[in-house]
Order: structure tokens, then C-alpha cells, then sequence
């Protein structure tokens, strides 16, 4: 077994959201950051994350090199890091958050609602994104038209969109049919307005879109827009295991 790596305190603090280096510098000059219960000196002082006891203010810092956070991302936010001129999902969370990097695992369209996983785990982003591993993904949607038998069958055998592209077989479930149906749709990739296309080969429209499920991850229904939460340990083991991590 390879020696637990040793870090940087200010560095480790700065990986959890305890503010800039220059912020960190400052929290120990107020001796307010301990190590094993004795008061930081050195800001460049090495310690073993998880063997060696670190608090601030006296409440204990449990590392954790990734975060997982699941965000009921709300219509006219963009699924991106940063945008000059909208606003971004990361814009929803909180400094302490914000500073530890994450990033949107694949996209949600601008007016789309839903299940977005935020984290700072590329492996696990990488896996989940693979067209390899056909991901399912599970949306509800409000369709403008009657949606017919026929219609689940075109998604069943997969549909060719207006760019010559032909899908991947998805599943198209009929929760009620009139001058707007509702409907669950589950893809198996991602492409650009993907079901919004698909519904658009079937001469349907797509008039509200919302994410509720990526693979074992379902969204939590007690988020509003906007909201997010931490994965439980449980959520993250079943989004490891189905990416074989």
C-alpha cells in the first residue's frame, strides 16, 4: 500500500472553501487553525488529510477530495461554468462550494428543468458522459399534440433527426394524451435538444422539459428550482458502480 499522501494545511483548506490562500494566511496568524489540537504556525506546515486531526475555530475539517452535489436546476440558467453575459448553474451555489470547482456533468438546455449533478470528480464526470456506458436518462415532458402508440414505437426502434442522425432506441411512456400530452421519455446519450428533436421527427413539440433521473440518480422531489444537496454515500457508490469505478 503506497504511504498516505502528505498536504499543504492552507492548501487543504483552500480545497474545502475556507477562503483564499490569503484569507487562510490570516485565520492562522488569529491562531484560529489547529492541527492535533496545537495552534498552526506555518501555513506551508505538511499534515496527512484524515490521520491528522485538522480544525478551524475548533470544529473539525473532514477532507474530502470530491464533492457531489445535485442541483434542481431552473428554465434560463445555462449548464456551464461561466457565461459573460447569463447567469450559470454554479452561480447557485454557495462560496464554499463554488470554491472547490465543480462543474455540470453533461448539459441541460437553457429553458430545461431538473437533475443536474455538479462535481469536481472528472473520473467519475468522464464515465458518466461516455457513449459507451449508455447512461439512461429520464425526463418528463409536456408535448404539444396527441402522442400516439405510434409515437412509442418510433422511439423504440430510434428516430433520424433533421441532421441525418439516427438515435439510439428510447422508451416513450404516455402518462396522459390530449391537445398537450404528458409524457416520460428515456435516451440512452446525449444529444444537442436531443428529445426535442426526436419529438420534432414525429411532428410534435416540445413545450416543457424537465430531467427527473440519470442513471440510479433520481431527482429529489423536496428540491425547488434553484435548490441543491449534497449525494448521499449511497447515491455515489450506485453512480460509481454503474460506471464500473
Amino acid at each position: 500500500m503506497a504511504p498516505a499522501k502528505r498536504q499543504r494545511v492552507d492548501k487543504i483548506l483552500a480545497h474545502m472553501g475556507y477562503g483564499t490562500r490569503k484569507e487562510i494566511k490570516r485565520l492562522i496568524k488569529e491562531e484560529r487553525v489547529q492541527v492535533n489540537g496545537l495552534p498552526v504556525k506555518d501555513p506551508g506546515l505538511n499534515i496527512i488529510p484524515g490521520e491528522d486531526r485538522l480544525a478551524v475555530d475548533g470544529e473539525y475539517v473532514e477532507y474530502r477530495p470530491y464533492i457531489y452535489i445535485m442541483l434542481n436546476k431552473p428554465q434560463g440558467v445555462v449548464s456551464a461554468t461561466e457565461d459573460r453575459t447569463t447567469e450559470v448553474v454554479v452561480d447557485l451555489l454557495p462560496l464554499r462550494y463554488r470554491a472547490r470547482r465543480p462543474f455540470p456533468v453533461g448539459r441541460l438546455d437553457k429553458d430545461t428543468e431538473g437533475l443536474l449533478l455538479l462535481t469536481n470528480d472528472g473520473c467519475l464526470a468522464h464515465n458518466l458522459l461516455s457513449p459507451k456506458k449508455h447512461v439512461p436518462k429520464r425526463y418528463y415532458a409536456v408535448v404539444k399534440g396527441t402522442v400516439t402508440a405510434g409515437d412509442v414505437e418510433a422511439f423504440r426502434r430510434g428516430l433520424l433527426l433533421d441532421d441525418g442522425y439516427c438515435t439510439l432506441p428510447g422508451e416513450l411512456k404516455i402518462l396522459r394524451v390530449g391537445q398537450q400530452s404528458e409524457v416520460e421519455v428515456t435516451i440512452y446519450e446525449g444529444k444537442y435538444h436531443q428529445i426535442k428533436r426526436m419529438f420534432a421527427a414525429v411532428g410534435k413539440e416540445v413545450v416543457y422539459l424537465k430531467r427527473i433521473a440519470m442513471g440510479p440518480l433520481v431527482l429529489d422531489e423536496t428540491l425547488n428550482p434553484g435548490e441543491y444537496r449534497e449525494l448521499t454515500d449511497r447515491e455515489v457508490t450506485a453512480l460509481r458502480e454503474l460506471t464500473g469505478q
